[in-house]
Order: C-alpha cells, then sequence, then structure tokens
C-alpha cells in the first residue's frame, strides 16, 4: 500500500511528465452541476442525465459550495448522495471533475469557529454570508478543510470517470485579522532580513515613517498607511502567497487522501488581486470563467480582448487549460443581462479551444429556483425543455467538440511574446504620475497583441520572471518595474539575436517600487541607444502625432496618432524612425530602432493608435524572419493553431455577425470542420488539419 510521500511522488512524476491533463480521450463538454438542490426531486435528476446526453455533455464539475450537504454538522459526514449521483453519470459515460467545497463555508464552522470569518482593511471582523469570506491564515479553517477534502480524495480520489479536482473556486480577497498581521510580519522579515533592509527598501524615511521592528508594520488601511507604495506592494505579493499556500495545503490533503489525479482552480477575467502566474507552482492546469460583454461593443473588439486573457491564461501552466465557466445565455449579474446572439456561443466556446482550451464548460448546467444566481443562464432553464434556442445552440457546441476531439492534449506554440506582469500592474496602478486617471496599461498590450494576431501569428503572455529565448519577437509595454533581472534578461535576449520592442515607461523602478538612478530604461539605456529624458502625460483632450523619417531603416510611412503619454528621449547611437509632429518636441523621436549585438531593439516613445502598431508588428516579424501566412487579416477574422502527433490544427474565425469573404485554404490543408465554401459565415468558425 502506498504512503503519503509515494503518493505526492507518483503526482510530481505525472504533472512532470505532462499527464497532468484532463483531457485525455476527449475535449471537455459540460460545467457546473449542483443536483444537491434537486435532491428531493429525483424525476429532474433522470431527466438532467438524458438532457446532457443529448447535448453531448460529457463531463460536469461537482461539489463546488456542496460543504454544507457534504458535512451539515461538525464530524459528521454525508457523501450517499454524492456517490449516488457520480455513479449515475458514470452509467451514461458523463465524468466528473470534483471541487473542494471551501469556497463557503456552512453556518455551523462560522458560528463555533469565529475566526475564520475575514478582518477587511478597515479591521472589522465580516458576519457569515457570501462566499470566501474566510481567512486563509486561520488553522481553524485549514484544518477542517484539509478534514473534508482527505475524506473526499479517499472516497473518491481513484474512481474511474472522476477526472480530477478543482480547488475552491474564483480565489480571491484578503484578511487583515491578528493571524495574517502576524504571518505578513513574518513573510517580511524572511524577505528583508533586517528592519533596516525594509527601510530602505520602502523608502520608509519620506514622511517620517521608519519602522524600529517588524512588529510595528500593520498592513495598508483606509483608517492607516495607505501611501507607503512598498507597503502595498508587498502586501500584494503577501496575498498572493498566502492565497498559493492555502491551495498548497488543500492538494496537500488531497494527495494525503491517496488521490494522484490532475488539479486546477478557476481564475477571473483580469481579475488585479492575486499574480496567477504564481500558481504554477501548485496546479496541474489552470483555468479560468470567461463572462465577456458580447454585443455591447463591435463582437471583433470584445473577441480581441478576450484572446489575450486566453493567452495569458494558458501560459501559466504552459499546457492546454480549461475553460471552466461561461454562460451559454446571460449573465445576471452584469449591467444589463444581454442574450447571445445566434451564433455566437458557438463562435465563443471554439475560440477557446483555438486558443488552447481542452474544454468548454458553462455556469450553470441548471438554473437554480432561488437566490441570487437563479436568473442566470443556463443549459437547462426553469421551463426544463430541448426545445429552446439555448439548448439547441449548447448541443451545437456539443457536436463540434466531438468532431475536434483529436485536437485534445494539443499544444499552442507560439513566436513571438507580450509581457504582461501583475507586479507591474500593480506598481504602476500605485506610482501616483505620469497619469493618475488612465495609464491605459491593459489597452497597451491589447494592441500589441491584437497587432501580432492579426498577421495569423500565435502569442505568449508570460510574465518577467519566465524564460524568453523561444521567442523570435518579444513586446514590453509599459514595463514601469523591472523585476527579477528583467533588464538583464532582455540584453542578454537582444545580444544573442533577439527583436526587441520596448515601450515608453519601462525600466523606472526596481520590485521594491524604488526609482532607479543613474537613467532609464535603466540596464537597457545601451540596447536601445537612448537615454529617457522627460516623460509628459497629455490630457484626455489632447493628442499628438508620430511622422515617419524619410529613408527610415523600417520602411514606414505617413503619420500616426498618439495619446495619454509622451517619451522625450536623447539618442545615444539609435536611429529615429518616427519623429513628434507637434507641442514643443516637435522633431523629437517618437520611434526608434538601434542594433545591438546580433538583435535589434526598437523603442516606441508614446501611447499609439493601433494602426501605428498593427504596421510596426508587421515589419518587425518579418525582420525577424517569422513567416506569414497573412500579412493582414480582414477585420474581425482570427487565425489561431494547435499541434500534436496528429499534426497542425488551423482554426480560421469570424467574429463579424456578417459574412466574410474567404479564400479555401489549398495544399496539404484538410477542412475537418465548418462550412466548405468561399466565405466565413457570420460568427462562422473552419478548422483545418496538416499532417
Amino acid at each position: 500500500m502506498e504512503n503519503h510521500e509515494m503518493i505526492k511522488n507518483r503526482a510530481d512524476k505525472e504533472r512532470e511528465e505532462g499527464m497532468g491533463n484532463f483531457a485525455k480521450k476527449r475535449l471537455i463538454h459540460g460545467g457546473d452541476y449542483n443536483p444537491e438542490q434537486w435532491l428531493d426531486s429525483p424525476e429532474i435528476l433522470e431527466q438532467d442525465i438524458l438532457l446532457f446526453k443529448k447535448a453531448k455533455v460529457n463531463e460536469v464539475s461537482l461539489g463546488i459550495f456542496s460543504w454544507s450537504m457534504l458535512e451539515p454538522e461538525e464530524g459528521k459526514f454525508d457523501f450517499g448522495w454524492l456517490e449516488d449521483i457520480i455513479n449515475r453519470l458514470q452509467d451514461n459515460d458523463i465524468d466528473v471533475i470534483l471541487s473542494t467545497p471551501s469556497g463557503a463555508r456552512p453556518k455551523w464552522l462560522s458560528d463555533k469557529y469565529p475566526e475564520v470569518l475575514r478582518v477587511e482593511a478597515d479591521r472589522r471582523r465580516n458576519l457569515f454570508g457570501g462566499r470566501h469570506n474566510h481567512c486563509y491564515t486561520s488553522p481553524v479553517y485549514r484544518e477542517k478543510v484539509g478534514i473534508i477534502n482527505r475524506k473526499l480524495a479517499e472516497r473518491f480520489g481513484s474512481r474511474p470517470g472522476v477526472l480530477g479536482w478543482h480547488i475552491s473556486n474564483e480565489l480571491g480577497g484578503d484578511c487583515h485579522c491578528d493571524l495574517c498581521q502576524s504571518a505578513f510580519r513574518g513573510w517580511l522579515k524572511q524577505r528583508y532580513g533586517t528592519i533596516e533592509e525594509l527601510n530602505r527598501a520602502w523608502a520608509t524615511t519620506f514622511w517620517s515613517h521608519r519602522y524600529q521592528s517588524f512588529e510595528q508594520i500593520e498592513s495598508p488601511s483606509p483608517i492607516g498607511e495607505r501611501d507607503l507604495h512598498g507597503l502595498k506592494l508587498d502586501w500584494r505579493r503577501f496575498v498572493t502567497d498566502r492565497t498559493v499556500d492555502f491551495v498548497r495545503a488543500e492538494v496537500q490533503a488531497i494527495r494525503d487522501g491517496g488521490s494522484v489525479l490532475p488539479i486546477t482552480t478557476n481564475m477571473m477575467y483580469f481579475y488585479g488581486g492575486l499574480n496567477y502566474h504564481k500558481f504554477a507552482e501548485v496546479l496541474d492546469t489552470a483555468s479560468w470563467d470567461n463572462y465577456p460583454l458580447w454585443h455591447k461593443g463591435p463582437e471583433p473588439e470584445t473577441a480581441a480582448e478576450v484572446g489575450v486573457y486566453y493567452d495569458i491564461i494558458r501560459g501559466i501552466c504552459r499546457k492546454p487549460f480549461l475553460l471552466m465557466e461561461s454562460c451559454p445565455s446571460s449573465t445576471n449579474w452584469q449591467s444589463v443581462s444581454k442574450l447571445k446572439k445566434p451564433g455566437m456561443l458557438l463562435a465563443a466556446s471554439l475560440q477557446a479551444v483555438a486558443h488552447g482550451s481542452d474544454s468548454v464548460q458553462y455556469f450553470q448546467m441548471r438554473q437554480s429556483r432561488g437566490a441570487n444566481e437563479k436568473f442566470h443562464g443556463a443549459v437547462i432553464d426553469h421551463y426544463g425543455g430541448e426545445d429552446t434556442r439555448v439548448f439547441r445552440e449548447v448541443s451545437q457546441v456539443g457536436e463540434a467538440l466531438e468532431q475536434l476531439s483529436e485536437l485534445a492534449g494539443s499544444q499552442v506554440k507560439a513566436r513571438v511574446a507580450v509581457i504582461y506582469d501583475w507586479e507591474n500592474r500593480w506598481a504602476m496602478e500605485d506610482a501616483q504620475g505620469p497619469r493618475n486617471k488612465g495609464l491605459y496599461y491593459q489597452e497597451t498590450v491589447t494592441k500589441l497583441h491584437r497587432s501580432f494576431r492579426r498577421l495569423g501569428l500565435n502569442v505568449d503572455l508570460p510574465d518577467m520572471e519566465q524564460e524568453l529565448d523561444q521567442y523570435s519577437v518579444v513586446a514590453v509595454p509599459m514595463g514601469y518595474m523591472f523585476r527579477r533581472g528583467l533588464g538583464e534578461k532582455l540584453k542578454n535576449y537582444v545580444e544573442q539575436g533577439g527583436h526587441l520592442i520596448l515601450t515608453y515607461w519601462s525600466g523606472i523602478v526596481d520590485d521594491t517600487d524604488l526609482c532607479y538612478l543613474g537613467g532609464t530604461p535603466h540596464g537597457l539605456m545601451e540596447v536601445c541607444g537612448l537615454r529617457s529624458t522627460e516623460i509628459d502625460g497629455l490630457y484626455d483632450w489632447e493628442s499628438n502625432s508620430g511622422i515617419a523619417v524619410s529613408g527610415n531603416s523600417l520602411g514606414m510611412s505617413g503619420e500616426y496618432q498618439c495619446r495619454h503619454l509622451c517619451d522625450l528621449v536623447e539618442l545615444k547611437g539609435a536611429e529615429a524612425v518616427l519623429t513628434y509632429g507637434s507641442d514643443f518636441y516637435a522633431g523629437k523621436p517618437a520611434l526608434t530602432e538601434h542594433r545591438y549585438g546580433d538583435g535589434i531593439a526598437y523603442y516606441v516613445c508614446a501611447d499609439f493608435e493601433e494602426a501605428f502598431y498593427a504596421d510596426l508588428c508587421r515589419r518587425v516579424a518579418l525582420s525577424a524572419g517569422i513567416e506569414l501566412l497573412w500579412q493582414d487579416l480582414p477585420e474581425g477574422v482570427e487565425v489561431s493553431t494547435r499541434e500534436n502527433a496528429h499534426g497542425e490544427y488551423l482554426f480560421i474565425q469570424n467574429f463579424n455577425p456578417s459574412v466574410v469573404a474567404w479564400n479555401e485554404i489549398q495544399n496539404q490543408w484538410q477542412q475537418i470542420y465548418g462550412e466548405v465554401s468561399e466565405e466565413l459565415p457570420g460568427f462562422g468558425t473552419k478548422v483545418y488539419r496538416r499532417r
């Protein structure tokens, strides 16, 4: 019989060998199912299974927020209902992803152990209610979570048909209780060693905020310290580390229970509270919940933004991910509950697969009768029949995933990277200058990402800690904070032949948010052949332009508009490609190029319009030797590729509601999905395979 250490070693070995995937035999189609709401109506459970099979649903996620049903009283467990449902699902070839129930604790736990309830930044302890209203540090909470996780793993962790584990749900938020304050001080002591080093790193001499001991430090608060940037930055890092450690404890309980199945937890759309890259330490697969505002603006714009986040999530574990939640109809918690137009669900679902997802999963499978999500869209609504538009469209998704089942486990490979870094974002948002409203970091990332994607290229979005050597082009938009030796890493990258696109407001501070001395971009002035001297924050009504220099090395022409921020640089060997068109810095460089070692560094001085990035990215990609199948895709058309032992798969997607003319792919490509014609239908998808 295996002991706990043997089980852990086996799980680690499977993870290292790439076996920790949920989708082993087919693409997953399913989602969150809460049958405990219907235990008094067995006929509904029977009907659900019949409808699932008709919609080609092959998986459901069970146990999310089920703690009060699994342990109605402390120490008294009831797993019988869950086992019965798993058995019935398995009999119908429907797999299960089991969730740990820690996302919402039962009332008895909060009543008996009030320390598990979260304390807010104003130092008030919350009452029972809501979700994630708990302290990640609390020994009691960790103990109770560990007990139920271990028991679930012992009972279900080796069953056929159970694909893996889903930890908690949409982790987030922070706790400021005494336990967390003590843990934060210990974290700081380990990070800095001495209080003198912390004072230096945080620049506490400013405003006379020096500390004499770690015991004096408290977390940021609206009624206390809220302007010390180093403190606020380290608190966010600590919150991430606490949350990761909580997940690690949950995983350990599952391993202690004997289960080696893969593990994930669902992340949220551009959530700023946690550095999701840190979760790669404890997860086998990343997953996320996607609720974009389709039809609020042009669909291609929404698709481009969603594509950015798909590529961020894929890069966390650097392998296929899961779309853990999406809505088959309309959400109920957004400002307007907008229905998805016909065809939108299928297009949005296949976009996930195109970017590397091995699943399309929904919240929710059957609509709840009560509480705050009773009007959230579902596969099966309150009517309960199959003759609804939503059910028919869900069935179309199921049919498409069945046709594309051979893609399960295939990889997305990219030659272009656009760095997106949570800690850089945190520091920039707190910088207090050069613009305190509207830095547009996310928008700048999206413009670069979308410009490369319009060339038919896959794009990765690593953070500053990941390796970059495998990429032909690396873009660093607004790299305000250079951390983990990024400057040296980029210098080596260019020197060895890489093509770097660096933008304004980069290399300004170190990893504790202290400004670099001696000039910026720090560590890259020689690489870029320039020094940034000033940066001008423009009012919202102001704009400037970049005008192409005659005979410039990139062959750019014309004029491009810029807004928000304009960096003024002094050339130290670089050549100007564009110059500013107006203001007192008219004629000064707005885009530069500099050869360094075997590579080239481009410096973008201003927040340019997307047309500029489209032109620049195309020229840089060609200069880097990247073969382009398309010079510029039609507006609203996305191209993605995945690869496995069967070959390479090419996705062509139209996110316009209207038809787009499209020539069929010839040569070695064989169409395996979609309408065979010389046009792309509105919200249409075609998939090709090349062996």
